[in-house]
């Protein structure tokens, strides 16, 4: 399985000893591309962008490993405790499937970037509500999710279709010009 399936790892800041570790993790189900680029975000430190070629969905966390997913939120909040308060790491885990699904971690207090990687598996519950094609405009074809340290939980934030892009603003989708 793991030669069909290929993630990527691209980011900056990030120690090679961390991406030895991770890579441990993913290197049993996937095929792994490394890309160190140039820090194009002058507000973190460091960067870590995960492509997963699969849906995100309870099938992968079994497929997957719940113990081993666990391992690799280890890893996420170690980063973070590396390097301390403030904006010092930003994470981007991107999901495949219709729509792609993706989280971005980039808190700045430790304890909120902690509670964030903990509860991305409890967003599995919200997925049936949250992509209810009665309450999503049509034809998404990405949904990205968002920390809110203030009500601490994952929050909508924007949503993509081939033609439009949406935000989130309480609890409506807004047409982004």
């Amino acid at each position: 399985m793991a030669d069909s399936l290929t993630t990527t790892l691209r980011y900056y800041g990030i120690s090679p000893w961390e991406i030895e570790v991770l890579y441990g993790f993913l290197n049993s189900h996937f095929t792994i591309n490394q890309e160190e680029i140039e820090a194009d975000d002058e507000d973190f430190v460091s960067f870590l962008d995960v492509n997963i070629p699969l849906t995100f969905n309870d099938a992968f966390f079994e497929w997957f490993d719940f113990k081993r997913w666990e391992k690799v939120k280890a890893v996420f909040k170690e980063m973070k405790r590396r390097r301390g308060s403030g904006n010092a790491i930003k994470i981007v885990i991107n999901f495949s499937g219709i729509p792609k699904i993706g989280f971005t971690i980039d808190t700045q207090d430790k304890q909120w970037f902690d509670n964030a990687i903990e509860k991305i598996d409890s967003v599995l519950e919200l997925l049936p509500y949250h992509l209810d094609p009665e309450k999503i405009p049509a034809e998404i074809t990405e949904v990205y999710y968002k920390f809110d340290s203030k009500t601490v939980r994952w929050r909508l934030n924007t949503a993509t279709s081939p033609q439009k892009q949406f935000s989130f603003k309480g609890d409506v989708w807004k047409e982004i010009n």
